[in-house]
């Protein structure tokens, strides 16, 4: 697994350990893995057929919807299936390469997720805010504008995290305490200098969800003084309830985020079987719960 080239190390593969101390119990824990992964395709499927044949629900919230559903078929997609085969088959290897890879999908559309969610609280407040120029401002090569621009911004600011791991020195294991590849459990690896790659990695990081979170935030806000100013609760009831499944969208997506984000670079106590558990809930719950939500939530649906 570990080839040597004259004096330098040269890694071709990685081991991944999958949940530390709880390698005895890895298949019963792949059976809500699986059953989750079965639910999100399920779910997400779903729902983009039934957007597709239902021309009442081309609107651009459920266009939103439909990019963030997509995108979490992606993300399930590019984890789930190794998560468990390792959990299953104790399938740990996986090449260099791959691994690279996996990460920057992992990066990249959960970047674009961040992005949808964002654009669908912009829809929101240009339908609570200024409900008569609705149409005007989100129009169809808006929305297509705005997907596109969510996609290259993830392509193209996560772009740069395969080449800055792909030539480091990893000298001090091959070994992965994770179920799946990401920037902070592979920088831990190196036995060099990585002070400028942490540093580019928190950056785009407060670039892209930590903006958005703020963007979102300040949506809300503008929302709220918006509806408090109407003048009856049964019309501040109604406006309100419009945004409902949104909210809940974006506390399952950015809680165990920022969980995540937050124990990887300073939860340094933190038992490693409770953070693999909360980073794997943040590929899990999101794209079972947003088609879950959004189907509840929404009548038409």
């Amino acid at each position: 697994m570990l080839d040597y080239n004259r004096s330098n190390l040269q890694l071709t593969t990685f081991l991944l350990l999958g949940i530390p101390g709880l390698e005895d119990a890895h298949l019963w824990i792949s059976i809500p893995f699986c059953l989750v992964y079965l639910l999100s395709l399920t779910g997400n499927v779903a729902l983009l057929l039934i957007i597709k044949t239902d021309r009442k629900l081309h609107e651009p919230m459920y266009l939103f919807l439909c990019m963030l559903s997509v995108a979490d078929l992606m993300l399930t997609s590019s984890t789930l299936p190794k998560i468990l085969s390792l959990f299953w088959f104790n399938d740990r290897e996986i090449y260099f390469e791959a691994c690279l890879t996996q990460m920057y999908f992992i990066h990249s559309v959960s970047t674009m997720e961040s992005g949808f969610i964002l654009a669908m609280a912009f829809d929101r407040f240009v339908a609570i805010c200024h409900p008569l120029r609705h149409s005007t401002i989100l129009t169809p090569t808006v929305i297509v504008g705005l997907g596109l621009l969510i996609v290259f911004r993830g392509a193209v600011l996560l772009s740069p995290h395969p080449f800055l791991l792909r030539w480091l020195s990893y000298c001090k294991t091959n070994v992965i305490s994770h179920t799946y590849c990401e920037f902070m459990a592979l920088i831990k690896l190196v036995c060099s200098e990585t002070k400028i790659r942490r540093a580019y990695s928190l950056i785009v990081a407060f670039l892209t969800g930590g903006l958005d979170f703020i963007l979102i935030i300040c949506s809300y806000v503008l929302i709220l003084f918006t509806v408090f100013n109407l003048p009856s609760k049964a019309a501040r009831l109604k406006t309100l309830s419009t945004c409902v499944s949104h909210v809940w969208v974006i506390l399952v997506f950015y809680t165990p985020a920022f969980f995540s984000f937050l124990t990887h670079r300073f939860g340094h106590h933190i038992a490693p079987p409770v953070h693999i558990f909360i980073a794997n809930i943040y590929f899990l719950i999101s794209p079972m719960m947003n088609p879950i939500i959004y189907g509840v939530k929404t009548k038409r649906i």
